[in-house]
């Protein structure tokens, strides 16, 4: 139905975006070079024409390098696009407008893609049937008293999930798979594993279309998200209804259902580049609006884009311009959002200057740490980029956690039977200190993990030694070749029962070290259930069975659910475990016993020095007279150890984990613990042992 031309004022240039106020829109989008701006109004996500056209006038529409205008008595509801004109001079000035292109607006809080091409807004002319658009929002939500979590850094164990796999399986059993809706039926099972924040692989709106061609050409699209485009708009592909423009209401209800579960949300954010890719990429907002600022170019030929990223482009974060839409939109999603922190992929990019020179004391980075708003949120880098710079222990700032990848090589290579580990694996236990501590930072600057959504699924990494990424399209050249993983013996599937039961064993092996760590701990979604990607370690693409979170149940999934969910229940009855300052090894006077000693197979003897030792132990003392002291033997060796247990004066061992023993004995609950009858034990060959004591002052 056509519908009526608003009329018109002048309009402000803040905000930026789409924002109801007093029945009408103010419509507000930077553009310095820009030489003609229209305002593009549609009565749908997908009709082809606009029911209003709106030209702006630089003399009453423009202020600075902002454009605006007010629309009398427009409703909330009313979908848009701009269009741009302007000098074309690509190689000269980075400058790239194409006056027939729809841009989408960078500001607008929902989007839609029902009838994107990519492959239209990659050479020039109108897309008009092929444009993504924007919605004006409702903001309106009742919040019902909820504010962002305040989870302390050292008791946090962080979930690393995807959105749409992990319920799009048929074996979920939701009723809209795929959705936020859908992860908010999954609350109770993530209240009973016991994490406390969900990692949520990137939820901004992102093009699924951004794929090479001969991944595109066998039906495959961009699953994990790193390609995003609309960076204060949740991704309409996890919405129920994103063509009523209902993205924010509907990951406002997922928050607000995490935290009323005492759960936090981590949003994974991609700011490194955009979905824009290089010279021959689409142009969607950014390119089409200032590509000369939001982007590193080469300063000799202003139409080769830098690229420190692997995706064609990288964006300029240290732009005051660039820093300042990065802040804005951090802030938006804390403050109108609710969300507890931000991972941000290929941190280390963000560190670069104009030039793509490594600054010292990058201006974005600091101005997030400095933040009033973000000064409660969970900051995580993954802290390197794509062309070598590595700044894990140096990354700047000091509120900064990072993806510690060197945790990560070290349990793997340990668990898999490699020599001579055993000071750095106490290092690493112990909350790296060599990485962080010298600067004055603490054990929760650094994230311990063993998988994540990149690589293996820790099934998996007991399953293959090679990589088999062949479905992906690219015979198998994507993907990390240097997965220090290891078989059990069979490369993938078997029928090999003793094979089976190692491979279970190792992933135990592999929690229970997790756990203990000092630091902050994030398990990969699905791990606790075994699941397996057939040996693909890079499942960008796959957004099927291959991918997604498998909810079926056997005995063998049940039993690793139980011993995942008790191991994190260990891990959060023990202080001892989540300390936010390091461990000095000092000797604690009113018991006698050391804050931390170590062990090899013979008590007070760790074997520092010697270059084929398999086998680690430690003595962990309780922070207080009331919790259990610890004591933990790790044996990869390929034979058995018999241990003493230290004593302690008024105190008896349990034995409460030996992920050697069949469940429902190899983790058990204290009150399911027995005292041992005797001071030494046989912690069989690839196995963790875990026993804690009681105060017998204290029993009858």
């Amino acid at each position: 139905m056509q519908k009526k031309e608003y009329p018109l004022q002048p309009g402000n240039p803040y905000p930026a975006g789409s924002s109801t106020k007093n029945k009408g829109v103010n419509f507000s989008i930077f553009s310095r070079y820009a030489t003609h701006v229209e305002l593009l109004l549609f009565s749908t996500s997908d009709c082809d024409e606009p029911f209003q056209v709106i030209a702006l006038k630089k003399e009453i529409n423009r202020t600075f390098f902002s454009w605006h205008v007010y629309v009398t008595g427009l409703p909330a509801g009313t979908w848009y696009a701009w269009r741009m004109d302007g000098p074309n001079q690509i190689r000269e000035a980075g400058l790239h407008f194409d006056r027939d292109k729809q841009l989408i607006d960078p500001w607008s809080r929902a989007i839609s893609d029902k009838r994107w091409s990519r492959k239209a807004a990659c050479i020039p002319g109108d897309n008009k049937l092929n444009a993504m658009r924007c919605v004006v929002v409702n903001d309106r939500y009742d919040w019902e008293g909820d504010v962002p979590l305040r989870i302390r850094s050292e008791r946090a164990i962080v979930y690393e999930l995807h959105v749409g796999g992990f319920t799009k399986h048929a074996s979920s059993n939701v009723t809209n798979p795929g959705t936020f809706s859908g992860l908010i039926e999954k609350i109770p099972y993530l209240q009973k594993l016991g994490i406390t924040h969900v990692e949520l692989l990137p939820v901004m709106a992102f093009d699924e279309q951004d794929v090479p061609q001969y991944t595109a050409d066998l039906g495959l699209k961009n699953y994990w998200g790193y390609s995003t485009h609309s960076f204060f708009s949740p991704h309409p592909g996890y919405c129920v209804t994103p063509e009523q423009g209902t993205h924010v209401r509907e990951f406002r209800d997922l928050v607000k259902a995490l935290h009323q579960a005492g759960i936090g949300v981590i949003m994974d954010v991609v700011f490194n580049h955009t979905s824009e890719a290089g010279g021959d990429g689409p142009i969607i907002n950014f390119r089409g609006i200032g590509d000369d600022i939001f982007y590193h170019h080469d300063k000799h030929d202003k139409s080769i884009f830098h690229d420190y990223t692997g995706c064609g482009n990288t964006v300029n974060a240290n732009h005051p311009l660039v820093a300042n839409f990065i802040i804005t939109c951090l802030e938006y999603w804390v403050r109108e959002m609710h969300v507890d922190g931000f991972r941000f992929d290929l941190a280390s990019a963000l560190a670069r200057g104009e030039n793509g020179e490594v600054l010292q004391d990058p201006p974005l980075l600091w101005a997030i740490e400095l933040s009033e708003q973000l000064a409660k949120t969970k900051l995580i880098a993954e802290a390197w980029d794509a062309t070598g710079l590595y700044q894990v222990g140096s990354f700047p700032g000091y509120r900064w956690a990072e993806w510690n990848g060197r945790y990560r090589d070290v349990i793997r290579r340990f668990v898999r039977g490699d020599q001579g580990l055993v000071s750095e694996l106490a290092t690493r236990l112990c909350g790296s200190n060599d990485l962080y501590e010298y600067n004055g930072r603490l054990p929760i600057n650094s994230i311990n993990f063993v998988t994540c959504h990149d690589g293996f699924t820790l099934y998996d990494l007991f399953s293959y030694n090679e990589k088999h990424n062949y479905a992906n399209g690219e015979h198998n050249r994507d993907g990390c070749s240097n997965n220090l993983s290891f078989n059990c013996g069979v490369e993938g599937e078997t029928q090999d029962l003793n094979i089976l039961a190692l491979r279970r064993k190792q992933i135990k092996n592999v929690f229970s070290m997790l756990l203990l760590s000092q630091g902050v701990p994030m398990l990969l979604a699905g791990d606790e259930l075994l699941n397996s990607q057939s040996g693909n370690n890079n499942c960008y693409c796959q957004d099927n069975e291959l991918s997604w979170v498998d909810w079926s149940m056997n005995e063998q999934k049940s039993d690793m659910l139980r011993f995942v969910q008790l191991m994190i229940a260990l891990r959060k009855r023990h202080p001892s475990i989540m300390r936010r300052r390091f461990l000095t090894g000092k000797l604690l006077d009113d018991r006698g016993i050391h804050e931390i000693q170590w062990h090899g197979a013979e008590l007070d003897k760790p074997l520092w020095d010697d270059p084929e030792t398999k086998v680690l132990a430690f003595t962990l003392a309780g922070t207080d007279a009331t919790e259990a002291d610890l004591h933990v033997v790790m044996n990869m060796a390929e034979q058995a150890v018999t241990i003493e247990l230290p004593v302690i004066a008024h105190r008896r061992w349990c034995l409460a984990l030996d992920t050697s023993l069949k469940s429902p004995y190899d983790v058990l609950l204290p009150q399911d613990q027995k005292l041992m009858a005797d001071d030494f034990y046989l912690v069989t060959s690839r196995s963790v042992a875990i026993f804690e004591n009681v105060c017998l002052l204290n029993t009858k």
